[in-house]
């Protein structure tokens, strides 16, 4: 390991010590500093952008719109041109721009993404699990994984919080929060096209536009159609795989009639209808005979993945997509100190996947996955400042959730008798509702003149009901059957918060803080007989933080570093075959253990600097150490063998650090130039609970290169970019139903690919 916890402690007693008696050294000011200037002051009465300082962004991540300098949260924040320089066309995107975050698109779906943040997350996307990480859009909460793979088409902001957001937000943001903040309606006309394309037949449009209407109101409506041939192919068939098609709008309707009452309402709407994403068996594909033995179906080749796979599944089988959503935020100025603010919505989500689990010609692991999920919000905040020393936000949080579903699950080559395969189908019918209500306050009060002191405090209460169909049907009757059972549970608890930072000087502060998150318990959704029924309780952790955020006195220079420590109990683990694992014919079980509890340790360091007139220099580095204080798991009770299984925890390097440097020309027409690249590296990780080496991936780095040239006016842009550029072979996430047929697929990044993109933008 690279660094235990009673080393960060006295490092980072020392550090906080060091910082609070020179904090004078840390940002001397040798000569006054010149007016600063924002990012969008421009060169003359016309042309692009020449940026002379980097102010802070302002943020909302308590709720609130302040600097991001003064928010004792580890916090990393990107606008829409930070985005363009990271070559950001959705949420996974932020791949490697974040400290131990790991954002990847889920396993075997084009539209759900795995999200884990400083080792907590949740990689199953079985809707009877809930996620680790938080992911907002507007202060909505989104409560699955699935349809969370978001185009950021109209994208102003996006935060990514660190750290259990226990306090503010909806609900089990036990590893952090991320909050996209679409564009809002101008008071001025503004719109803008943009084409782009590039290799693997990826062609895409956006429109934007807004504008007023009257004097109190203005609308805007965003809109993108996407798409890409995929970057894996069926070598026998010629179909291609894995794209990651979109058509999505937005529209935002905002009315002012006065100065005390402020409304946005929008309505938006997704659709993707793509193939199969398809991984690599990485294992022997195994069948079972019930009088021969095991049987070896298929051998992996172990070589480098050359993103050709074949798949049993007919070329018409692919994934469906249908998200929309509806939602009110209203506000109304009470009086000087005090706002009322309304957060109403409606959202829906419709999902047809088909999956090749085993990744092959074989069906040994082939399902179909639906839901029709809905849910209903309802958020009201009483935000109080006196102007003063003191500020506060009260809520009440309300959230119902639906989400019936229907799978199938196909396996006629794993089971065998005396060589004639056995047939075998399953089908599960099950609904889940979940309601979530929670009481929340969080106080700040500056106490002194440097001193801040922020006290918080949640209270959830949620309770989930389940019902669950199971049938098998097959030509050996002893697999045949049905099996039904219903659930209730419920579970509450209270997540406090607290920090305290101090202001060193205008440019400076430190912070430390202690924040508990939870995230509530669930039902066994792969229960297929009585044996399986069970609930699982809910996860927590306590993260203790300690933070210096700083600006140089010409705010050329912005920066932070940060130290934590998080105990995370009772990780919520599916693991496979626990009943029985040498019976003859497989029990199919797969239970969610209580298994774990983790010790998590690191360092996360962030910059930006402006070098000369035109150069822009940031970096970013995470160093985490996330241990298992125990994981109990009745497998290794019973086979000593399996000892190692445990020995990392998922998703979870060491270390992840990125480079980029970007330079501008300021050309003599009045135009702009800027080329710029990126490098990002990711250390060890492993891509599943039970540690199986070949779903481990090894460290690797990826280059980024890109090129942009906008016009006098700034009217044209035209850029120009490769992701991957060094077409690196990697991994990125994994399936592992080692019980069923061996089955241990990897799902691979996208090797590299390259685009040119022409915007106009109406002024």
């Amino acid at each position: 390991m690279i660094f235990k916890p009673t080393t960060l402690a006295v490092s980072l007693a020392a550090a906080i010590a060091t910082l609070g008696a020179l904090p004078t050294i840390a940002l001397a000011q040798p000569d006054p500093a010149p007016a600063p200037q924002s990012d969008t002051d421009r060169n003359g009465d016309a042309g692009p952008d020449r940026p002379s300082t980097l102010d802070p962004m302002t943020v909302t991540a308590r709720r609130r719109a302040e600097s991001a300098l003064d928010v004792p949260v580890a916090i990393s924040a990107f606008d829409a041109e930070d985005l363009i320089e990271l070559q950001a066309n959705s949420i996974a995107s932020l791949q490697g721009a974040v400290p131990n975050l790991n954002i990847v698109q889920g396993r075997g779906s084009a539209n759900s993404v795995n999200v884990f943040i400083r080792g907590i997350g949740q990689p199953d996307a079985l809707q009877t699990f809930d996620p680790g990480v938080g992911i907002y859009v507007d202060d909505v909460y989104y409560s699955r994984i699935n349809g969370a793979m978001f185009s950021l088409f109209d994208v102003e902001r996006v935060e990514v919080l660190r750290g259990p957001q226990g306090t503010l937000y909806g609900k089990n943001s036990t590893g952090g929060a991320i909050k996209l903040v679409t564009k809002d309606a101008v008071e001025s006309p503004e719109s803008s096209l943009e084409f782009v394309a590039g290799n693997y037949g990826r062609l895409e449009g956006r429109v934007y536009t807004a504008m007023p209407l009257g004097d109190t109101a203005a609308i805007s409506v965003a809109a993108v159609i996407a798409d890409n041939d995929g970057y894996v192919e069926d070598p026998v068939t010629g179909r291609d795989y894995n794209s990651d098609g979109t058509e999505a709008f937005r529209t935002k309707l905002s009315w002012s009639p006065n100065d005390r009452f402020r409304s946005t309402f929008s309505v938006d709407y997704t659709h993707q209808d793509n193939p199969l994403t398809l991984g690599r068996p990485e294992a022997p594909l195994v069948q079972i005979d019930l009088a021969l033995g095991a049987q070896v179906l298929l051998l992996p080749d172990g070589g480098e993945y050359n993103f050709e796979t074949r798949t049993s599944l007919p070329g018409n089988f692919g994934q469906k997509l249908r998200h929309r959503g509806a939602s009110a935020n209203l506000e109304y100025q009470l009086s000087d100190s005090w706002l009322l603010k309304s957060i109403t919505s409606k959202r829906w989500l419709n999902t047809s996947s088909y999956i090749d689990i085993d990744a092959s010609e074989f069906e040994i692991g082939d399902v179909l996955v639906s839901i029709d999920q809905d849910q209903f919000s309802q958020e009201f905040q009483l935000q109080f400042d006196n102007g003063e020393n003191l500020s506060a936000v009260y809520g009440l949080y309300y959230l119902r959730e639906n989400v019936p579903s229907h799978q199938e699950a196909y396996a006629d080559d794993f089971l065998a008798l005396g060589g004639t395969p056995l047939s075998f189908l399953r089908t599960i019918d099950d609904d889940l509702t979940t309601t979530s209500v929670a009481l929340f306050g969080q106080v700040n009060w500056q106490f002194a003149p440097d001193w801040s002191a922020t006290v918080g405090l949640r209270y959830t209460d949620e309770d989930k009901d389940y019902k669950r169909t199971t049938s098998t049907f097959s030509n050996f009757a002893a697999l045949n059957g049905t099996f039904a059972f219903e659930a209730e549970d419920s579970w509450d608890a209270w997540t406090p918060s607290l920090s305290l930072q101090r202001a060193l000087n205008d440019n400076s502060m430190i912070y430390a803080s202690a924040n508990r998150g939870f995230k509530s318990g669930g039902f066994n959704g792969r229960a297929n007989s009585a044996a399986d029924v069970s609930s699982f309780d809910p996860e927590s952790v306590w993260t203790y933080e300690a933070g210096w955020k700083f600006s140089s006195a010409n705010r050329r220079l912005l920066g932070s570093l940060t130290a934590f420590h998080s105990e995370y109990k009772d990780f919520q683990a599916r693991v496979s075959e626990v009943q029985n694992p040498g019976a003859p014919i497989p029990t199919f079980s797969f239970p969610v253990l209580n298994a774990a509890e983790l010790s998590i340790t690191g360092f996360e360091l962030e910059g930006t600097a402006l070098i000369g007139e035109g150069t822009r220099l940031s970096g970013q580095l995470g160093l985490l150490d996330a241990e298992y204080d125990e994981f109990v798991d009745p497998r290794v009770d019973a086979n000593p063998a399996l000892a190692n299984l445990h020995d990392n925890v998922p998703f979870s390097p060491e270390i992840t650090a990125r480079v980029a440097l970007s330079h501008a020309f300021f050309l003599a027409n009045g135009g702009m130039l800027t080329v710029g690249g990126d490098v990002s590296y990711r250390d060890d990780v492993w891509l599943s609970v039970d540690n199986r080496d070949v779903l481990k991936q090894d460290a690797y780095t990826l280059v980024g290169l890109f090129s942009t040239w906008d016009s006098p006016d700034g009217n044209w842009q035209i850029r120009g970019g490769v992701r991957n550029a060094s077409d690196k072979v990697y991994k990125t996430d994994a399936q592992e139903f080692s019980s069923v047929g061996n089955i241990q697929t990897a799902y691979y990044g996208w090797p590299r690919h390259y685009y040119v993109a022409v915007r106009y933008n109406f002024f």
